[in-house]
């Protein structure tokens, strides 16, 4: 017997368990929050920025809201939007990685886990990344790896700053080594930014973990955070069984990393958006 056909007999023998939804929308009109348990008219979560205004619970949101609440209205500009991934290693598991990319691309209307581009922010002129959870969990392959490349390059270029919301599982497996030479390539270019003396700013948002986190995520000038956004390398069960002992329930945090120095500020989703501007400010950006 195989180990994928020995998890498969022990998931038809496990009991069921159903997992809580993000978000409970019942008839679409209301959401609960699955936080606090509090019920509110989706408008209202909408209006404010998917963030429950009973306990400050931050929903998931796509990478089109991300924008949407980033950027000056008609003002980013997409980049790259053709690069579609491949399948080098014609991987399989249960399934083929050809049919998970054509599903992922069919689910989200995306051809990749990242949207790239150049836009304004208050009138600060800005390249953003949004990685988007939604596509196989955010997992950094070649394309997602190229698209930040070029993104971070153009910047250079152009002298302008970098603002890169994380959203991620780490690596993508289905590429093998491929996906693991993106960390690389992505920080040797923040590394060519940063020499000009130009921002890179990355936003760790709910969850951010794996080769993301080992690489560019935590190669900021200032990395911000969302309020208890979860932020790892390795998961839990890895750690503790490498150190033999005990972590703290909160151990991978946002706001735990941030007074581990990690961090250098946990902004709340309806905030960014002047914080960022701030920033901009602060450093110099003409708008």
């Amino acid at each position: 017997m195989s180990l994928l056909d020995w998890f498969a007999d022990r998931r038809k023998t496990a009991p069921l368990m159903r997992a809580a939804p993000e978000n409970d929308e019942g008839d679409g009109l209301w959401s609960k929050c699955p936080e606090c348990a509090e019920v509110v008219y989706r408008k209202d979560l909408l209006a404010n920025a998917s963030v429950c205004s009973a306990c400050g619970h931050h929903h998931r949101i796509d990478s089109e809201e991300r924008l949407r609440l980033l950027m000056d209205p008609d003002s980013f500009v997409e980049s790259d939007a053709g690069l579609s991934p491949t399948d080098p290693l014609t991987f399989k598991d249960r399934r083929a990685y050809a049919d998970r990319i054509r599903d992922s691309q069919k689910s989200t209307g995306m051809r990749d886990a990242v949207v790239c581009g150049i836009g304004r922010l208050e009138g600060f002129s800005l390249a953003v990344a949004v990685m988007d959870f939604r596509f196989m969990g955010g997992s950094m392959g070649s394309v997602v790896g190229e698209k930040l490349t070029r993104l971070i390059e153009t910047a250079t270029a152009k002298r302008l700053p970098v603002l890169v919301v994380c959203a991620s599982g780490g690596a993508r497996m289905q590429e093998g080594m491929l996906s693991l030479m993106q960390m690389a390539k992505v920080s040797g270019a923040l590394e060519r930014h940063r020499s000009q003396e130009l921002l890179y700013i990355p936003l760790l948002t709910h969850p951010t973990t794996g080769g993301v986190t080992a690489s560019f995520a935590m190669l900021g000038d200032l990395i911000l955070a969302e309020p208890k956004a979860l932020i790892g390398f390795a998961g839990r069960r890895v750690i503790e069984q490498t150190l033999r002992e005990k972590l703290p329930d909160d151990f991978q945090t946002a706001e735990y990393i941030q007074d581990h120095g990690f961090v250098d500020a946990i902004v709340p989703r309806t905030k960014l958006r002047s914080t960022m501007a701030s920033l901009l400010e602060l450093h110099g950006q003409v708008a």
